[in-house]
């Protein structure tokens, strides 16, 4: 019995290792949100930017605006908007996301993201840090990103 409990008890240990870092990311509510798996990508040593993902749910009957964010590790965040435009990726800043009621906004690779700009240092496997989002009607609202690989896909 001991025995079969301690090759459960490991055989749990080693799949619960080898999901990725935004399964252990948190969900947030604030007011009608949700905000679900802040995750940014671990970055090489002396890159000046990163990417954060996430996900957010309007489950009110409210339309709401991201108007902008911050973290302490990075001089500043953008919000930034990847597309093709004439047969050419590019990726700009853009003033606001909208998420309408009911809807979804969906921060992710080749879409919308945020973009930490000037960062203080690299972003490694498995660290954590605090994104503030600001609402245009909610306010503001602190999670935490959790930093995977830099070439994970996130389990969103």
């Amino acid at each position: 019995m001991r025995k079969s409990l301690l090759a459960l008890t490991l055989g749990v240990s080693v799949v619960v290792a080898a999901l990725p870092g935004s399964a252990f990311a948190e969900d947030y509510r604030f007011g009608g949100l949700r905000i679900t798996a802040p995750v940014a990508r671990a970055t090489p040593p002396g890159a000046k930017t990163a990417v954060v993902y996430l996900t957010i749910d309007n489950g009110s009957n409210d339309f709401e605006r991201l108007l902008r964010a911050s973290s302490p590790v990075a001089g500043g965040v953008a919000l930034h908007q990847m597309a093709f435009e004439g047969g050419m990726m590019k990726m700009r800043a853009i003033p606001s996301l909208e998420i309408n009621p009911g809807g979804r906004l969906e921060l992710k690779p080749d879409g919308y993201h945020l973009m930490l700009i000037d960062l203080k240092q690299p972003l490694k496997v498995g660290d954590k840090f605090p994104l503030m989002l600001t609402f245009e009607h909610g306010g503001t609202i602190r999670v935490v990103a959790i930093v995977e690989d830099m070439g994970a896909a996130s389990a969103r």
